[in-house]
């Protein structure tokens, strides 16, 4: 049974999901930067920076949530970049982002289903993901429809937590993700489950080779993993 964010009640995960997303939306990247010291600034810029080769001009974010990791995408100065995400709560924060900053011709966010994605088939010379992947209902069905929509030649780029396997920082890190994470997120979002949810998720989450297996076996090329920051979070690109 996959892990999902309020275990006492019958939705599936991905109603789950969003539903904690609408919930925290508001304080969501306070949290996210404060929580991980700023340092999750620094791997989207490290993810994006994978793109530049490809120097690609239309650019799909897939679970873009605020719109933080589209934002750092304009730095590839593409024609467009569109963000998709279920929580409607995330998206509004977002699209206000955008809108102060008058980027609302390069980037717009739509509320879309990561596992039925919106678009035809070949469309996007890249797609970008970060935090998102863990939180699919089916990962298969998601990494399938990343797929159908990237061009021939398109890059993916999943930027995700991971578990750190060497000491001491594997043990400091378990201590912080079930001790202290949750004690502050809980305080600070105001919601007693998503920041349970959140450790509980990475520890259920096939990272590291066990990804990439299920990256190549859903038909990706050229598949690599990059791990980050003593293995806290990891970024897998691969190629169609």
């Amino acid at each position: 049974m996959s892990v999902v964010p309020y275990k006492d009640q019958e939705e599936g995960k991905k109603t789950q999901v969003a539903q904690m997303f609408n919930s925290i939306a508001k304080r969501y990247d306070f949290l996210n930067h404060f929580l991980s010291a700023g340092v999750d600034i620094y791997w989207r810029k490290k993810a994006v920076k994978l793109l530049e080769p490809i120097k690609p001009q239309m650019v799909l974010d897939i679970a873009t949530g605020t719109g933080d990791f589209a934002l750092e995408t304009l730095r590839l100065q593409p024609k467009q970049i569109i963000g998709i995400d279920i929580s409607e709560g995330m998206l509004e924060v977002g699209r206000e982002k955008i809108n102060k900053r008058g980027l609302s011709h390069l980037v717009q966010l739509h509320l879309g289903d990561s596992e039925n994605i919106q678009f035809p088939d070949n469309h996007f010379d890249a797609i970008t993901v970060a935090f998102g992947v863990r939180n699919f209902e089916n990962l298969e069905k998601g990494l399938s429809e990343m797929l159908r929509v990237l061009k021939p030649g398109g890059m993916v780029v999943i930027l995700e937590f991971s578990k750190p396997q060497a000491f001491p920082m594997k043990q400091g890190y378990n201590f912080y993700f079930k001790h202290i994470l949750p004690v502050f997120g809980k305080l600070i979002s105001k919601d007693n489950s998503a920041y349970t949810y959140l450790p509980e998720s990475v520890q259920a989450f096939p990272d590291g080779n066990n990804f990439l297996s299920i990256f190549q076996r859903i038909g990706f090329k050229n598949t690599k993993w990059h791990s980050l920051t003593f293995g806290i979070s990891s970024i897998y690109t691969g190629t169609k």
